[in-house]
């Protein structure tokens, strides 16, 4: 019985950690998303404003 009890509890444990790397990793993958949007974004505004500059 206790060792039931026992492996119930790592399997409750290991579900909370993998939460906590899942959320971690969404964390970081959303904030290499937004970076990535704003360098797109200065480098199609540069872009533009170069062409319109030399033409």
């Amino acid at each position: 019985m206790a060792r039931i009890l026992l492996l119930i509890a790592a399997v409750i444990v290991g579900f909370m950690l993998l939460g906590t790397v899942i959320s971690l990793v969404a964390g970081i993958l959303k904030w290499v998303l937004i970076i990535g949007v704003v360098f797109l974004a200065y480098t199609v505004v540069s872009k533009l404003l170069r062409s319109r500059h030399s033409g």
